[in-house]
């Protein structure tokens, strides 16, 4: 069982990490290289709890103590006291693997590691550290204090004492359920996910539906709570484009091409909700599509 976690990136996954893992009772340490996005992690944070409390889902005093375990930092060194290191950053390669490099120095040699990656390789990763037996694959969906599953993903090196542990995490410290997926691209959600939400793009890219119609008829039509375009800018736009560049470059499979106009959108900075753009208008309520 772990007491003190470490999560290195303040974005939108890793400040949902930081705030479930508070609310169970762990001590968190959570790092980013950026003071501000920090400041506004804590008070996404702080604002997420209160709505808890707003739907009763906690009381005031569970949201006091759960806020009081967050420590926040731009200093690696602050992880020195954790006994788990989860990695939260953007959903790039190379961006990790440098940052684990950088972290092991620093880390104890009884240090557990994960990454929330949601589509690159666990093996890859862990050959990154010099202990890929204490490395596994945490893969939590957004928003990570309210989404029930994670997917746990073994590396070819993971040790049966590591996943062991990383199962109890989730399982019965964070109350989650597990889906166990083998090390393969994108694992089970994303290789099934983002290839329907990249058919959505294509079919508005080639005009056989607008916005609007394609999501309705999704929502309507299969029971998705979120159309895919919806459900596109939800996740970022960025995001979907770097699962599909890892699922297509790995899988070295033509299905699994992003469409141009998804990489469009995200050239023009066009990101989705974070952005206020993206499939639809954000500044406006209700959202408008925008095309």
């Amino acid at each position: 069982m772990f007491k003190v976690v470490g999560i290195v990136g303040a974005g939108q996954m890793g400040m949902g990490i930081a705030h479930i893992c508070a609310l169970k009772g762990l001590n968190v340490r959570l790092i980013d290289s950026d003071e501000a996005q920090l400041s506004k992690a804590n008070l996404q944070i702080h604002a997420n709890m209160d709505r808890q409390i707003a739907r009763a889902e906690i009381g005031e005093s569970e949201r006091d103590d759960a806020r009081s375990r967050i420590v926040t930092s731009t200093d690696y060194h602050a992880l020195e006291s954790c006994e788990m290191v989860l990695e939260a950053v953007t959903e790039l390669e190379e961006v990790k693997r440098k940052l684990f490099k950088s972290l092991i120095p620093l880390l104890p040699d009884s240090t557990l590691l994960a990454s929330n990656t949601s589509s690159i390789s666990i093996t890859r990763l862990a050959a990154q550290t010099g202990r890929p037996e204490q490395f596994c694959g945490v893969h939590f969906m957004k928003p990570a204090y309210v989404i029930q599953l994670v997917e746990l993903i073994r590396g070819l090196q993971t040790s049966n004492a590591t996943y062991t542990a990383f199962h109890t995490f989730a399982k019965d410290q964070l109350g989650k359920i597990i889906a166990v997926s083998e090390d393969f691209p994108g694992f089970i959600v994303n290789r099934i996910l983002m290839p329907m939400i990249n058919e959505a793009i294509y079919t508005l890219y080639e005009g056989v539906g607008s916005v609007a119609d394609i999501d309705a008829a999704m929502r309507l039509g299969t029971k998705h709570p979120l159309g895919p375009l919806e459900l596109a800018d939800f996740v970022g736009l960025d995001v979907v484009l770097a699962i599909l560049n890892v699922l297509h470059g790995d899988l070295a499979d033509a299905k699994y091409r992003p469409c141009p106009l998804l990489t469009k959108y995200v050239e023009a900075g066009w990101l989705g909700t974070k952005t206020g753009r993206g499939f639809y208008d954000y500044s406006q309520k209700p959202a408008r599509p925008t095309r």
